[in-house]
């Protein structure tokens, strides 16, 4: 490996779902696995083309019950490129004997490579070299060249090139129970003499999909004549081209698609689109090298680069994070109606669904492509109408949003899931994660604060968060018994806990003030009078009087914010819920020497018959979260406005309690982790950080990534270099730094973009720069430690870093008085905001 190329040698069946996750190739638009052309989905490949956005919901009956699911379809297979070698076989994968196999990913460029030699049944061998693009230049294309050489035979040599419509949704194996063909074929053409087309629609959305495929064979003179035959069965198309090879003598083999579909814009149908598309597409190189230049352009706006001391891989595992945020969202994606989700478009896990996932992906989005955030927190904003009728059926106000979407916006959480390792299928009540809703308040609030784009808050952005502070001012009960304000009834982020011990979750589900929604509400509801101050006069009083919105009721917001209640225990520390402290301890050390691996305690209780509700146990992290998306200083302020003291014993305590208790069932859990750590104990949140790293590239969940790569996480590691380690903080008209670089890391460079200027920074572990690119740009604030600068485009900066105490020793987690000196708060290097009272 170097640190732009993701290498595998060797062709290692095991590992074949992972490795087509892993090399998948996207621009936004669509993405395509890196299974090999030559396969097909047989338990170890398994080739798959993803939509952003391709939809199709269907029901299947189960054990006497109508499951309805909608899922991301795994659309015509684009990829068929097969050979056989006179009257022979078509030599697949599995049928050959491979001598040599390297598979590489060429990050820079977005370009899949195989390099392989094969040798088939007769001990004939054949060296194949291939190159694949999936389009960053022009969303609608795609291509494979292929340099076939003949080591030791001579003869006639048959190509297959086709484009398959039989494909089904086949990804997940829990998911092989529920019906999976989504697609229907309407139409296989042969045009001309190298040209296929494909058209399928989607059995129930009835989106309709255009492939076609123009194939040609090139010797070292020239383009070739050759004898073709179609062959066409009833979802598949292919061209069959018979030429003789000559031994050492090499055939090259280019075949470009383009796809279309009827929900694309400017095209007057897909099949005329994606046909004129084929005619006037370029050479395989030209297309490629456009390719390339796009990549080029992203890298130089969007890349981070870093030195470390260890030769660990970590800039190239970085990279590989990098590149595939910048396949699953582009610009190609600001015309879709789509969200982000948090397995890309990479496979079918989660079934393609929009989660809270945006909550760490948009933080790189907003620094670097502002556009992209823009366009999907736009998604959420047309799903405004279908959230209001969901608050309004569970008899709330405002605006519910669901915590899993899809096409329109409805809950698309199952009701039941299957267990694996039990083979049972249980409730589900992930609905119930009301903290989506915060989520997405939460990413309005920090677009506008990187941007400060008032068309937007003014035009969307404001509405999504009055609707959904009445939402939770709906759903939030006063308790006299505490003379605060109770949520009860939800889930926090971690998952294990569904219902208080001894309750039927599908009866009494859900569990009362969780501490991590609550302190969001608070934050929630302050700043959505703060977004309503910003908004001109007039924009305000027409929003309040298309929702209704009275004083009295932005009062109670206000009332509101100051009064929820936040779970204690009698040391101190916050509770992931009210209740939490009185369950039972868990026995980690017994179920680690049983399990080895006990991530997902949640299958492995279920499987002994026991319940996680009854345990301080947790998959991820949930009361850490807090510690995730706010500073000391802004946690302060908000305990403050709810009364609470908050020390940094309280910090100590609480994190040291809760990283205890977390089995790490999920990949966000490492990235939160290693971000709390990264003030006290700096070594321990590096190592946590290249968990995290890893977390896909060594499929450390074990299957899981075959399913889809876990985009969420990979972001996650991506922000921990800029917000954590470097310590971007935007908040109140000022960019804060405030660089804390683990030992390991001695350098970080990397380009911003802020209020309308471009920044290129660089730190180590003394100093941090700042320098403004020329343009035309109104100045904005930097500051460090209290060190506030205005910066106009063109200048420059630079910050002398204050020396961290006990920097070249490792700080140990129990020990408290250590961790009180590195966690205490900074002080703020500008005064807090005045609360609004509506």
């Amino acid at each position: 490996m170097n640190d732009w190329c993701l290498v595998y040698d060797g062709f290692d069946a095991r590992q074949q779902g992972l490795r087509e996750t892993l090399c998948t190739l996207g621009n936004g638009y669509f993405a395509t696995r890196g299974a090999a052309p030559e396969a097909f989905a047989d338990g170890t490949h398994y080739p798959g083309t993803y939509l952003a956005g391709g939809y199709n919901r269907l029901t299947t009956e189960i054990s006497g019950h109508e499951i309805e699911n909608e899922d991301l379809v795994n659309i015509p297979n684009w990829l068929p490129l097969a050979f056989r070698i006179g009257e022979g076989p078509w030599l697949r994968p599995g049928d050959v004997e491979y001598l040599d196999y390297r598979q590489e990913l060429l990050l820079k460029e977005g370009v899949l490579r195989r390099s392989l030699r094969l040798k088939d049944a007769e001990g004939q061998i054949t060296c194949l070299e291939e190159r694949r693009f999936v389009s960053m230049s022009n969303p609608h294309l795609a291509g494979i060249e292929l340099r076939l050489t003949p080591e030791n035979w001579s003869g006639k040599f048959t190509l297959r090139s086709a484009l398959d419509g039989s494909v089904t949704n086949a990804g997940v194996p829990r998911y092989k129970q529920l019906n999976s063909r989504h697609l229907e074929t309407v139409e296989t053409t042969e045009i001309g003499d190298d040209t296929i087309l494909l058209r399928s629609r989607m059995v129930q959305s009835r989106r309709e999909i255009v492939e076609v495929a123009r194939t040609r064979v090139f010797n070292g003179l020239g383009l070739l004549p050759a004898k073709k035959t179609l062959e066409r069965l009833p979802d598949f198309i292919g061209q069959d081209i018979t030429l003789d090879a000559e031994e050492g003598r090499e055939l090259r083999i280019e075949k470009i698609v383009s796809l279309y579909t009827c929900h694309d814009a400017a095209i007057s149908e897909p099949g005329i689109a994606a046909l004129q598309e084929s005619r006037h597409a370029g050479s395989f190189e030209e297309l490629l090298q456009s390719h390339r230049g796009a990549w080029k352009h992203l890298w130089d706006e969007c890349g981070i680069e870093i030195e470390t001391t260890a030769n660990s891989q970590v800039e190239m595992k970085l990279r590989l994070h990098i590149f595939h945020l910048l396949q699953t969202v582009s610009t190609h994606s600001v015309d879709l109606d789509v969200g982000v989700p948090p397995r890309g478009w990479h496979g079918e896990a989660y079934r393609g669904k929009i989660m809270w996932d945006e909550l760490f992906i948009f933080p790189y989005l907003n620094l670097r492509k502002p556009v992209l955030t823009r366009a999907l927190l736009r998604y959420r904003f047309r799903r405004l109408g279908e959230a209001r009728r969901a608050a309004h059926e569970a008899g709330f106000r405002g605006a519910m949003f669901p915590w899993q979407s899809g096409s329109d916006g409805r809950e698309e959480c199952q009701r039941f899931h299957l267990n694996p390792m039990s083979g049972q299928w249980i409730p589900d009540n992930s609905h119930r994660q009301r903290h989506i809703n915060a989520a997405i308040t939460f990413n309005v609030w920090q677009y506008y604060q990187v941007t400060e784009d008032r068309e937007f808050l003014y035009d969307f952005g404001a509405e999504l968060m009055l609707e959904i502070a009445r939402f939770w001012a709906s759903i939030a009960s006063y308790d006299a018994a505490s003379g605060r304000y109770a949520i009860r009834g939800v889930m926090g982020p971690d998952e294990f806990h569904t219902a208080y011990p001894g309750k039927d979750p599908s009866e009494a589900g859900g569990l009362d003030n969780n501490a991590y929604t609550n302190v969001m509400v608070s934050w929630s509801l302050t700043r959505t009078l703060d977004a309503l101050d910003l908004l001109p006069d007039t924009r305000r009083k027409e929003l309040c009087d298309k929702l209704g919105l009275t004083p009295e009721e932005l009062r109670h917001w206000d009332d509101l914010s100051r009064n929820l209640l936040v779970p204690f225990d009698g040391d101190g520390v916050i509770c992931q819920f009210e209740g939490y402290d009185g369950l039972k301890e868990f026995d980690w050390e017994v179920y680690r020497k049983k399990y080895g691996q006990i991530e997902r305690l949640d299958r492995i209780l279920d499987q002994e018959g026991a319940d996680p509700n009854d345990y301080k146990v947790s998959k991820q992290a949930d009361v850490l979260m807090l510690f995730f998306l706010f500073s000391a200083d802004e946690l302060a302020e908000i305990f403050a406005r709810l009364g609470y003291d908050f020390t940094p014993d309280m910090i100590i305590n609480t994190i040291h309690y809760h990283m205890q208790r977390t089995s790490h069932g999920s990949t966000l859990s490492w990235v939160t982790h290693a971000w709390v750590l990264a003030r006290a104990d700096r070594r321990r949140s590096w190592e946590l950080f290249n968990q995290a790293l890893n977390s896909d590239i060594a499929d450390l969940q074990g299957g899981t990534t075959a399913e889809g790569i876990h985009l969420g996480a990979m972001a996650g590691t991506i922000d921990l270099m800029q917000r954590c380690y470097l310590g971007i903080e935007p908040r109140t008209n000022v960019l804060t730094f405030n660089p804390r670089l683990p030992e390991e890391l001695t350098g970080l460079k990397t380009t911003v973009r802020y209020r309308g200027q471009t920044l290129d920074l660089e730190a180590t572990q003394e100093k941090l720069s700042v320098t403004s690119r020329t343009v035309t740009a109104h100045p904005i604030t930097i500051a460090y430690r209290g060190q506030t600068r205005d910066i106009s485009p063109g200048q420059r900066f630079e910050f002398r870093l204050f020396p961290e105490i006990a920097r070249d020793r490792k700080v140990k987690q129990d020990d408290r008085a250590e961790l009180q000196r590195h966690c205490r708060p900074r002080r703020p290097a500008e005064p807090p905001q005045k609360a609004s009272t509506g």
